[in-house]
């Protein structure tokens, strides 16, 4: 089959290399044996040569004339030039180093074509071999181009992950700045109502500042825990990509090669995206877990009165909001018979029985029910048990849809009252542990 001639970016690449190559040759040859140069010397007139050529060539010759230029020299032993040796080594080294690369070590022949059976680079005559014998093949370039656009696909995602975690380590960043804000701001409130009291109640003022700074360094010690998790993290995403950045700039054989390695080692990273719950939000009976992504109901805590905490509903408010657009949520609620998820406005109060800016998914006296304190429940038809909750609400700015993962219809709000930021919600009616992810 006749083929056109095509020329692309690849073809001018490699005619480059190739003519680089060439005449990096030429410059390191000597003149007389037309070879590379060995033991190489250097005449008065700065040419070089082998040692063996340029005596070889005054030999029987009344004077030591340069072999080029004719110009006469003195020298009857001319220096080595050490430079030009140490690049004809290097040159060489290099030179054999592509070679063993690119040609087949059974039959010397250069390495065009891949056996798909054997998933490795054959040449032409191992093509007709009996141990290659009905065997598919393809051309070397042709593969090694489609490994690496498979390869590329990897790294994509990979690469997104790198940023999703790089922006979970920025929220949990802000995250422990607000409690060591929260924490300022708490103390300097109870100072100021401590200091208008009798003396006996000094002793109450120590122990509430006592576990308040306790509650701080809880709250530091996990943010900085999980940062520095997420450092590594990010650490080895980082490395991985460098690895198969590459892999994907290597020679087509040496891709081929060691593209199993790189495809494992980027299927062995995984990906980490928690909601981090805002634990001066959860009501004195929910326990918040120490890497702030679980909840538990159990005994009544004494906790700070800070204003954002809710004190009648079991509810914890997640720490990231949100003004529009699709969001969804899974929750781990093991044999829960009881739970609930939402999102619940920025002005939603946080005091006493909530009577607006709420909505809620949950499982409640053994039905899935959609609720709101403005609206009559909708009890959903549950596709089957399962031991999670999942819920997907989507926000336009003045109505809100909500849509569990475990059943089929959906509810429309319609708030009286609204302002621009959410936030994720968790609520719970019986001792239930919430474990949280994407």
């Amino acid at each position: 089959m006749a083929h056109g001639t095509v020329l692309d970016g690849g073809f001018f690449a490699a005619s480059l290399r190739q003519t680089m190559s060439f005449r990096a040759e030429e410059n390191l040859t000597c003149p007389v044996c037309q070879d590379i140069f060995n033991e190489p010397v250097i005449l008065t007139c700065s040419h070089s040569f082998c040692r063996d050529c340029v005596q070889t060539w005054w030999r029987g010759k009344p004077s030591h004339e340069c072999p080029v230029c004719k110009e006469k020299t003195l020298l009857s032993d001319p220096p080595r030039n050490l430079a030009l040796k140490n690049l004809c080594e290097s040159f060489l080294l290099e030179r054999d180093s592509k070679r063993s690369e690119s040609v087949c070590g059974l039959h010397g022949e250069k390495l065009k074509l891949f056996c798909l059976d054997h998933q490795q680079p054959v040449c032409v005559v191992c093509l007709h071999s009996e141990t290659h014998k009905d065997h598919g093949f393809r051309p070397v370039d042709e593969v090694a181009q489609n490994r690496r656009d498979e390869l590329q696909r990897h790294l994509t995602p990979l690469q997104g992950k790198l940023t999703l975690c790089q922006r979970v380590r920025a929220n949990c960043e802000q995250t422990a700045e607000h409690v060591e804000v929260q924490a300022r701001r708490t103390e300097g409130e109870m100072k100021r109502q401590f200091e208008k009291l009798h003396r006996f109640l000094r002793e109450e003022e120590e122990a509430r500042i006592g576990a308040l700074r306790e509650e701080e360094e809880l709250k530091s010690r996990t943010m900085k825990e999980k940062t520095e998790a997420l450092g590594r993290e990010i650490a080895a995403l980082s490395h991985a990509v460098r690895a198969a950045e590459e892999e994907l700039r290597a020679e087509d054989v040496s891709f081929l090669l060691n593209y199993p390695a790189a495809e494992e080692r980027l299927r062995e990273v995984v990906s980490y995206a928690p909601v981090i719950l805002d634990p001066n939000t959860a009501n004195p009976e929910l326990a918040v877990s120490e890497d702030l992504t679980g909840v538990t109901h159990g005994e009544r805590q004494k906790l700070p009165e800070n204003p954002e905490r809710i004190d009648y509903h079991r509810s914890v408010l997640g720490s990231e909001g949100f003004d529009s657009g699709t969001r969804s949520w899974e929750v781990e609620v093991g044999d829960s018979a009881s739970w609930f998820l939402g999102v619940a406005a920025e002005s939603v109060q946080r005091k006493g029985h909530i009577h607006s800016g709420i909505w809620r998914l949950g499982l409640s006296n053994g039905q899935y029910k959609a609720c709101s304190p403005s609206a009559p429940a909708v009890v959903l038809t549950a596709k089957g048990r399962r031991s999670s909750g999942g819920s997907e609400f989507i926000w336009t700015g003045t109505e809100g849809t909500c849509r569990s993962t475990t059943s089929t219809p959906t509810r429309t709000y319609t708030p009286s009252r609204t302002r621009s930021r959410r936030s994720c919600s968790l609520t719970s009616a019986t001792a239930t542990n919430f474990q949280l992810g994407f």
